[in-house]
C-alpha cells in the first residue's frame, strides 16, 4: 500500500476540526508538514498537532521529499496558484471548495492536471456524508416520483464581523480574495449537491443586490437555473435578513411527493408522500470531511475511485459566475 504523506498549505479554522484530524485517521496516511505565511500560526499548528515540520514558504513544502500529496486550505484566490505548483511538481492535490475564485482559474487547474497527469480533488465533502447520501437515495429511487422542480432558500442575519471597518472585513467578503461575498462561500455546497443529484447545470441567470450596505459584495441574490436533463430550479440567498427569516432549506418536488433538507445545520430530512409525512435523522461522522478524505486517499493508494475531481467541481464555479454576471 502506498503511504500518503500530506503537506498542508494553510493552517486556518477548517483544518482544525473539519478536515485536519481526518488525514491521520485513515490507514496509510499522515500529515508530515504544514505551511502558513505567518510563522507563529505554522509553528503553533505543528506543535499542537504533533507535526514535525512547518514552513512559511509554499515552494519549500511542495519541494519537501517527505511530502507526496498537498492539501490546499487557503482562501480561493490562491487555490489555482498552489494547486498548479503542486501538480507541476508531480504531487496530487486536495483543494478546499470552491475550486477557485473564478471559472477561468478552474479551467487553468484542469488544463495543468490533464497535461501533467496529476489528479486534483476538491473538498465538496457533503457529497460523501450519510445525510446527503440518504437524500440522494430518496431522489434516485423514485420515492417522490418524477422530479419536477428544485428550490433553494437560504437566509441569515449579518454576522458581527460584517459590521467592521472595510479594511478589517473577513476575506469571505473581499471578492478579490473569495470570488464574491458569502454567496461564493456557501452556495457552492448547495449547487454541488444539486449537480451531484441531477447532473450539470447548463443555464443560469441571477439578480444580485447589496441591500444591507454593510460591505461592497452582494448580500441578496435570486437565481434561476436549468439542469442538463431539463429540470428547472431556483434559488434565493439573503445574508442580511432578520433573525426571524433565518432559513436553510432545499426542496425537491416530485409528482408523488416532496423531500426537503438543510445543507448546513443537518436538520432531519422531511419526506412527504401520499403515504404520509416522515422525519428522517441521519448522523454524520465527527470530522465531516473524513468520508471524502478517505476516498481521496484510497484513490491515491489504488484502492478506489474518488469522483470529486477538479473537473467535476468546475461547473459549480461556472454557475456562480453566471449568477453573479461575471460573464
Amino acid at each position: 500500500m502506498k503511504y500518503i504523506r500530506w503537506g498542508f498549505i494553510g493552517c486556518g479554522e477548517v483544518t482544525e476540526k473539519k478536515s485536519g484530524p481526518a488525514f491521520g485517521d485513515v490507514e496509510g496516511s499522515s500529515v508530515v508538514a504544514v505551511m502558513s505565511r505567518t510563522e507563529q500560526r505554522a509553528r503553533s499548528y505543528a506543535e499542537r498537532h504533533h507535526i514535525r515540520k512547518w514552513y512559511v514558504d509554499a515552494q519549500q513544502i511542495i519541494d519537501d521529499p517527505d511530502v507526496n500529496a498537498i492539501y490546499v486550505a487557503t482562501p480561493p484566490s490562491s487555490h489555482a496558484t498552489y494547486a498548479i505548483m503542486a501538480m507541476k511538481a508531480g504531487k496530487p492535490v486536495y483543494v478546499e471548495k470552491p475550486l477557485a475564485a473564478s471559472y477561468e482559474d478552474c479551467a487553468r487547474i484542469n488544463r495543468v492536471s490533464e497535461q501533467t497527469g496529476v489528479p486534483c480533488f476538491v473538498a465538496y465533502y457533503r457529497r460523501y456524508l450519510p445525510y446527503f447520501q440518504r437524500v440522494k437515495d430518496i431522489v434516485k429511487n423514485g420515492v417522490i416520483g418524477k422530479i419536477i422542480n428544485v428550490q433553494v432558500r437560504f437566509a441569515c442575519p449579518p454576522r458581527n464581523l460584517d459590521y467592521t471597518h472595510p479594511e478589517q472585513l473577513p476575506w469571505r467578503l473581499q471578492p478579490e480574495i473569495s470570488g464574491g461575498g458569502y454567496f461564493y462561500d456557501l452556495a457552492p455546497h448547495q449547487l454541488d449537491l444539486l449537480q451531484d443529484f441531477f447532473g450539470v447545470i447548463i443555464d443560469a441567470k441571477g439578480i444580485c443586490a447589496n441591500r444591507g450596505g454593510l460591505y461592497s459584495a452582494e448580500d441578496t441574490l435570486s437565481a434561476c437555473f436549468k439542469f442538463e436533463n431539463g429540470l428547472p430550479g431556483s434559488g434565493s440567498w439573503c445574508f442580511v435578513g432578520h433573525e426571524s427569516a433565518r432559513e436553510d432549506c432545499i426542496e425537491v418536488i416530485g409528482d408523488k411527493g416532496i423531500v426537503s433538507f438543510s445543507v448546513f445545520d443537518y436538520q432531519p430530512i422531511q419526506l412527504v408522500t401520499s403515504e404520509g409525512a416522515t422525519s428522517i435523522s441521519v448522523p454524520n461522522p465527527p470530522y465531516v470531511q473524513l468520508p471524502i478524505i478517505q476516498s481521496v486517499i484510497h484513490h491515491l493508494q489504488g484502492l478506489g475511485l474518488c469522483t470529486c475531481t477538479s473537473v467535476s467541481a468546475t461547473p459549480v464555479n461556472w454557475v456562480l459566475d453566471r449568477i453573479l454576471g461575471k460573464f
